[in-house]
C-alpha cells in the first residue's frame, strides 16, 4: 500500500499510519481509497487476532479530506460514479468500526472535512491538547457537505439541535471544545502520549462498538418529530433560504440530509448523505466555491501573489507602526495591529481625538470580551499596544507608518511630508486612500520607493481584505514587505497597479451606479435592492451608498473631474450620478451619517426607504424584468473586473476574484466576478453582454481580454 503503512506490533496491535507520498497532507485520493479498502480486508482477515487498530498519521496534521483538484474536473455524467466511490469509503469505515475490535483516532494535528470522518469512524479519539489544532467539517464553506459519514455521524452524536452550527455553518473546533462536547475523548500533552493512551485503551476495552449500533441508542434530543425539534424545523427551511436566497444548495442539502437521516436506520441515512453530495459535486457552485476559497485563498496566504520577482526579498515583520488619524479607519487599523501583536502609534490632531480612536478599539474589545471571544487578561494586553499621541515625534523609528486621514490630496500630501521623515531606517509609508492613485501621492514622500497603498475596508475589524496598491516608483522590496504586513495581521491581501479607483472601488462604483441608473430609469427603489440581494449581494446599491456617504460619492466625482481636466481629458458622468448629486445638493441627504440619504433612519424604528423617492424617481409604466435586474447587478461587474485585468490594473484573476468577493461583496456563489464569466460559460456571457449593451449602452461591452478567452 503506497499511502497507508499497515503494522501490528506484538501486542497485536495494527497501526494504520497514513502518509501519503511526496504530499504535504493526507488527501483521500483515489490511491488512499484504494489502499483503505485493502487494509481494511487485511484486517478483517487477519488469521492471528489482534486486539486493536490504532489509526495515526505521519503528517504534521492528521487528515485534510478530499481532493479536491478532483472535484473541479467532475461533469453531471461523473455523478453516479461519484456515489459509488463515496459508498465504498463508506463500507470501509462502517467495516473497520465494526470489526468488534476498538479503534483509535490519534489526532497529532488538524482533522478537516474527509480527516474527521475518518476520525469519527473510531470508537476512541485523542488529541493533543493545541489550541492551534482545529477539527471539523468545512465543506459547505466550499459549497459541498460532509459526505463520508460526517452528517450522520454528527447528528447522531450531538442531536438534530446542536448538530446544525458545525454542520450548516462548518463551525470549527478546537480540542477543548471537541472534548466538551464528547466529539474527542481525552486530550494529551505531545504526540508522544498518543500512541500509549491508545495502547492502554485497546488494553482496556477490547470490545467496542459505535454509539449507534448500541441496542438502546436513541438520538440526543429526539428525532424529527420530538415536539421541540419539530418547531424549529417548521421554520428551520425558510429561515435558511431567507439567508441563502436560493443560491447555494449546500446548506439546503445538509439540513435535508440531516432530517431525512434522523428518521431512518443507519446505513439508510449515510446512503441519503452520498445522494445530496454526488450531485454537489458535480454542480457549478461548489466549482465556483472551491476554486476561489480553497485554491485562489491558499495561493494568495502561502504568497503566490507577492509576486515573482519579489519571492527572493526575505520575510519581513513590522515591529512598530505609526497610524495617522484616529477616526473609524486609523482606530480599525490600530485594532488590527494590536489584536497581532503588533505595538501601534496612533496620530491625531489633539490628544483628546488620539484618545478617542484609541475608546474606538476598546469598545470593538469589549464586544470581544462579552461574546467569550477574548478574556480580560487578553484585552488588556491588546489595548496597551495603542500608544494615542498629539506629537508627531512619537512616530520616530517606526517601520510602518499608515495614513489613513480624510480622502484629500492636500491633507495627505502634508501628514506625508510631515511625518515620512520620522521612519526608521528602510521603513515604508503607506496611504489608506480608497482612490486617490498612489504614484501622485507618493510624491510628497522623500523616497517614493517606500510609498505603497494600503486600502483597508470598512469596519476594519470585520473585512479581512486589504487591498496593496503598487504605485509606479514603489520598489519591490516595499511591495514584498506590505505584502508580509498585511498577513502578518491576519488579512488577506492583493495586489494591484496604480489606477484611479485600484480595482476595488472602480468596481464597487459600477455596482452602485447602477442601481443608481435603475432608479433613473424609473425602476421603484425597492425593487432597484430587491435585486441586488436577489443576485446574492449582500446588500442593495442604494442602502450600501448610504453606508459608505453620497457626499463622499460626490466628492471622489469631483476630485476626479477636476484631475483629469487638469490632465486635458474628458471625465464620462456614469449613469445614476446625477441622482446622487441631486440628493446631496438639492435635498442636502448626504448619507446615514448625515441622518439620511436614500433611506431614513427614524430613531424609533428600522431604517426605510426614503418616501420621496417614489415621487421623484418612479415611473408607473415602467417596464422592468427581475431577471435582467440581476444581470445587470452582476455583469456589470464582471466586465468591470475583466476591463481591469485588461489594463493591467489586477495581476492576476486569483486576486480579482478575491478582492470582489471579500472587498465588495460580489456573490460567493460565483467564485468571484472573473471566476462568474467562466462559470457562466465565456459564450454565453458575451451574448448576455451584447443584449445588456444594446439596452442599456456601451458600459456592456465586453473588453476584448474575454473574448480571448473563448
Amino acid at each position: 500500500m503506497a499511502t497507508i503503512r499497515y503494522e501490528k506490533d506484538d501486542a497485536g496491535i495494527v497501526t494504520l499510519t497514513f502518509d501519503a507520498p511526496g504530499a504535504p497532507v493526507n488527501t483521500m485520493s483515489p490511491e488512499w481509497q484504494r489502499d483503505l479498502h485493502a487494509a481494511v480486508d487485511r484486517l478483517a482477515a487477519e488469521k492471528e487476532p489482534f486486539s486493536g487498530v490504532i489509526l495515526a498519521s505521519a503528517k504534521s496534521t492528521f487528515f485534510a479530506g478530499a481532493n479536491l483538484k478532483r472535484v473541479l474536473q467532475l461533469t453531471a455524467a461523473d455523478a453516479p460514479r461519484c456515489y459509488e466511490e463515496l459508498q465504498a469509503v463508506k463500507r470501509s469505515f462502517r467495516r473497520l468500526e465494526t470489526l468488534g475490535k476498538p479503534v483509535v483516532a490519534c489526532l497529532n494535528g488538524a482533522a478537516l472535512g474527509g480527516g474527521w470522518e475518518l476520525a469519527l469512524s473510531a470508537h476512541y479519539r485523542i488529541a493533543i491538547d493545541d489550541p492551534r489544532i482545529q477539527f471539523g467539517t468545512p465543506e459547505v464553506t466550499l459549497g459541498l457537505i460532509p459526505g463520508a459519514s460526517g452528517i450522520t455521524k454528527t447528528v447522531r452524536l450531538l442531536g438534530l439541535a446542536a448538530a446544525q452550527p458545525y454542520l450548516l455553518e462548518g463551525r470549527l473546533m478546537r480540542p477543548h471544545e471537541a472534548a466538551r462536547l464528547g466529539l474527542v475523548h481525552e486530550l494529551v500533552a505531545d504526540a508522544e502520549e498518543l500512541r500509549a493512551r491508545a495502547r492502554e485503551f485497546i488494553r482496556a476495552h477490547p470490545q467496542a462498538q459505535q454509539p449507534w449500533d448500541e441496542k438502546d441508542y436513541r438520538i440526543p434530543g429526539g428525532g424529527p418529530s420530538a415536539p421541540k425539534i419539530a418547531q424549529g424545523l417548521v421554520v428551520a427551511p425558510a429561515m435558511l433560504v431567507q439567508r441563502t436566497r436560493g443560491l447555494y444548495p449546500a446548506p439546503e442539502a445538509i439540513l435535508a440530509s440531516m432530517v431525512e437521516g434522523a428518521l431512518v436506520d443507519f446505513d439508510t441515512a449515510l446512503r441519503i448523505e452520498s445522494r445530496y453530495l454526488a450531485r454537489l459535486m458535480v454542480g457549478q457552485v461548489a466549482k465556483n466555491m472551491i476554486s476561489a476559497f480553497f485554491f485562489d485563498l491558499t495561493a494568495i496566504k502561502s504568497g503566490a501573489s507577492r509576486g515573482a520577482s519579489v519571492q527572493e526579498v526575505p520575510r519581513w515583520k513590522a515591529g512598530r507602526v505609526g497610524i495617522l488619524g484616529a477616526g473609524m479607519m486609523g482606530s480599525g487599523i490600530a485594532h488590527a495591529n494590536a489584536i497581532r501583536g503588533v505595538p501601534c502609534i496612533l496620530l491625531d490632531v489633539s490628544q483628546e481625538k488620539a484618545d478617542r480612536g484609541k475608546d474606538a478599539v476598546r469598545r470593538i474589545t469589549d464586544a470581544a470580551v462579552a461574546k467569550a471571544r477574548m478574556d480580560a487578561a487578553t484585552q488588556v494586553q491588546v489595548l496597551d499596544r495603542v500608544q494615542p499621541t498629539e506629537r508627531k515625534a512619537d512616530l520616530a523609528g517606526c517601520d510602518l507608518i499608515i495614513e489613513a486621514v480624510f480622502e484629500n490630496r492636500a491633507l495627505k500630501a502634508q501628514v506625508t511630508r510631515e511625518t515620512a521623515p520620522l521612519l526608521q531606517e528602510g521603513g515604508i509609508f503607506a496611504s489608506n486612500t480608497s482612490t486617490l492613485p498612489i504614484t501622485g501621492l507618493a510624491e510628497n514622500s522623500p523616497h517614493p520607493e517606500r510609498f505603497v497603498g494600503l486600502h483597508f475596508f470598512s469596519p476594519v475589524d470585520r473585512m479581512q481584505l486589504v487591498e496593496i496598491i503598487k504605485g509606479r516608483h514603489t520598489s519591490v522590496p516595499t511591495l514584498a514587505r506590505a505584502y508580509d504586513y498585511v498577513l502578518q495581521i491576519g488579512k488577506t491581501p492583493i495586489v494591484v497597479n496604480d489606477a484611479r479607483g485600484f480595482f476595488t472601488s472602480r468596481t464597487f462604483g459600477t455596482f452602485v451606479m447602477e442601481g443608481c441608473a435603475m432608479l433613473a430609469e424609473g425602476i421603484p427603489a425597492p425593487v432597484v435592492e430587491n435585486a441586488a440581494l436577489a443576485a446574492g449581494m449582500p446588500v442593495g446599491p442604494l442602502a450600501v451608498l448610504d453606508e459608505t456617504s453620497l457626499s463622499l460619492s460626490l466628492h471622489v466625482a469631483e476630485q476626479a473631474r477636476a484631475d483629469l481636466a487638469a490632465e486635458g481629458r474628458t471625465y464620462q458622468e456614469p449613469p445614476g450620478e446625477a441622482v446622487i448629486e441631486r440628493l446631496v445638493k438639492e435635498f442636502k441627504r448626504p448619507g446615514r451619517a448625515g441622518g439620511g440619504g436614500f433611506y431614513d433612519y427614524p430613531t424609533d424604528g428600522p431604517k426605510r426607504l426614503w418616501a420621496e423617492l417614489k415621487r421623484l424617481y418612479e415611473k408607473p409604466g415602467a417596464h422592468y424584468d427581475m431577471q435582467e435586474l440581476k444581470d445587470r447587478i452582476l455583469y456589470r461587474q464582471a466586465i468591470e473586473a475583466a476591463r481591469c485585468l485588461q489594463e493591467g490594473v489586477l495581476t492576476s484573476e486569483r486576486d480579482g476574484n478575491i478582492g470582489s468577493i471579500f472587498g465588495i461583496g460580489f456573490p460567493a456563489w460565483t467564485g468571484g466576478a472573473l471566476q462568474f464569466i467562466r462559470s457562466e460559460g465565456v459564450k454565453r456571457f458575451i451574448a448576455r453582454a451584447e443584449e445588456l449593451a444594446q439596452r442599456c449602452g456601451p458600459r456592456f461591452a465586453v473588453p476584448g481580454i474575454v473574448r480571448e478567452w473563448t
